[in-house]
């Protein structure tokens, strides 16, 4: 007689308990989860189960719905941004959503207008509401002065749209800069000397005469001549122009971890450091390094004669 088998069904299981599993995984995934994650951590529940469960917690505003690369994704909702999005319609979410997902370097109107497909009237109007609500914020860029990025309103800017602590109110600090770059090499100079006046023997002197980029950054710091406040990361910008200019070197070696001033088992060290020959006056011309040197001419706007650049460097 012949085996007859019997197909068990899985008993039905309850929906809020998907409902919470599903929660769970997008506070385990904050940048979203797609359906194939949810069907792989759920293998036995049934399509039309998660389908209902999801759709209740979009119904509920608990989940953000995205569109990807990949396709849809299921992202847990902010919920303070939540109850402040209360009674947006569809394309002012939609919005949100894309200057959101521009993180702290913004995103250009243009850019929204893209996304979006919508026209860019209706952006605008968009725009100055979520302003008046503070849910976003707009950004001038020193990339582009006559333009502005939008992001989050409790967001801290990308230095890359702010300039970092060289700029304010998108003007370069050039005289800031000018103090950094001379308080920085002063430092170095004063530890080369420290170290040759040790009469110890030369290479005692030549290692002492090195510092780390965090040594330099503590000197400056103690100075209080910054009323920002600059990282490791700056000062070592400031040092790299001093390495152009021949004033100083840099060596790396290797450093243990957790050491001051190490990133992953290494160390910049720098020293001050005299040129062997001085640079010729050619060299040392500001024709050389001009940007509009092509349009110099005498008797145009930007002539030798009227060149402040030259003047400088012939009472030089």
């Amino acid at each position: 007689m012949a085996e007859v088998k019997v197909k068990v069904q899985p008993p039905d299981a309850d929906p809020v308990e998907i409902e919470n599993r599903i929660i769970e995984l997008c506070h385990q995934f904050p940048h979203g989860i797609t359906d194939q994650v949810i069907q792989n951590e759920m293998p036995h529940i049934e399509a039309q189960q998660r389908a209902v469960a999801i759709n209740r917690l979009l119904s509920m505003g608990q989940l953000d719905l995205l569109r990807s690369n990949t396709g849809l994704l299921y992202r847990i909702k902010d919920s303070q941004n939540a109850g402040k999005m209360k009674g947006s319609d569809n394309q002012e979410k939609l919005v949100y959503q894309i200057i959101e997902d521009a993180g702290n370097k913004g995103i250009w109107s243009r850019d929204i207008r893209y996304k979006s497909n919508l026209p860019l009237t209706e952006i605008n109007k968009i725009l100055k509401n979520l302003e008046s609500k503070k849910l976003i914020k707009a950004v001038k860029s020193v990339a582009a002065s006559k333009k502005k990025v939008y992001m989050l309103y409790n967001l801290q800017p990308d230095r890359s749209v702010t300039g970092g602590a060289w700029y304010s109110d998108q003007d370069f600090e050039s005289e800031f800069v000018e103090v950094l770059n001379q308080q920085c090499f002063k430092f170095l100079q004063t530890k080369a000397e420290t170290a040759r006046e040790s009469k110890q023997n030369p290479v005692i002197q030549r290692n002492s005469s090195f510092a780390s980029s965090h040594e330099v950054w503590k000197y400056i710091c103690e100075l209080g001549i910054s009323k920002v406040e600059l990282s490791m990361e700056d000062i070592e910008t400031i040092l790299n122009t001093l390495i152009y200019d021949g004033k100083v070197e840099m060596t790396i070696i290797a450093a243990k971890e957790g050491t001051v001033g190490s990133v992953d088992g290494h160390m910049k060290l720098y020293r001050a450091v005299n040129p062997i020959i001085p640079p010729t006056g050619l060299v040392r011309a500001p024709c050389g390094l001009c940007p509009v040197f092509d349009d110099c001419h005498e008797g145009g706007e930007i002539s030798p004669s009227n060149c402040i650049y030259m003047t400088e460097w012939l009472e030089f």
